[in-house]
């Protein structure tokens, strides 16, 4: 069962339209109920040493950056489009491609949601070579790819009131994610050079949290 990447609707939508609208609130939801950015708040602050800048990749509306932030722990955000309405002034938001941003010198802690299944392995390579010359830390929260999660996700999100923007890049997002060693394999991360642990969740989600070794 090989990774299978496909355009997602969302990315192709106006963003102000009903139809993304309701996707955006759907996926809110899913953070929610999958425990995402509790998780996240749970695990990061705790790996960062005193005066330490985290990035998260492909920020979207920037919730995650900004849990962060009040759980203590200064987070910048980086995305392809410009923050959204209301954006702290004092949080700084990068508008790039991650694929090529020029300043992974100033976050030694790095983290993402749901994000680096949408790159092929090649492009995983490249920004696996950016973080293992500069970062510290990684934690990344992934679809995992397994039958079971897909089951999950044909039942339970029409249940849960998802559109047919959600239902479909959902299915699209379990086909790219990841299972067993893959993401470490495809960031080219060395055991030598780094420790990391990988969680799969019943849900249906890959969370991984590696620190380069002393």
């Amino acid at each position: 069962m090989k990774r299978i990447l496909r355009p997602e609707l969302l990315d192709s939508l106006p963003p102000d339209s009903p139809a993304a609208r309701h996707s955006r609130r759907d996926l809110r939801r899913l953070d929610r109920f999958l425990g995402n950015t509790r998780w996240f708040v749970q695990t990061v602050p705790p790996l960062a040493r005193p005066g330490e800048t985290a990035l998260e990749l492909g920020a979207g509306e920037g919730r995650l950056a900004l849990a962060l932030r009040v759980a203590g722990l200064p987070t910048d955000a980086l995305d392809q489009f410009p923050a959204p309405p209301g954006w702290p002034a004092d949080t700084r938001w990068h508008t790039a491609d991650l694929r090529a941003f020029p300043r992974w010198a100033d976050y030694p802690v790095v983290v993402g949601n749901l994000i680096l299944h949408h790159f092929p392995d090649e492009s995983l390579a490249a920004l696996g070579a950016r973080l293992d010359a500069h970062a510290r830390v990684l934690v990344f929260n992934e679809p995992l790819r397994h039958p079971r999660a897909a089951l999950l996700w044909r039942l339970g999100a029409p249940l849960g009131g998802a559109n047919h923007v959600t239902r479909h890049d959902g299915r699209v997002s379990i086909d790219a994610g990841f299972r067993d060693a893959e993401l470490p394999a495809a960031l080219g991360l060395s055991e030598s050079r780094w420790s990391w642990r990988i969680e799969n969740t019943f849900l249906g989600t890959q969370r991984f949290v590696a620190t380069r070794r002393p």
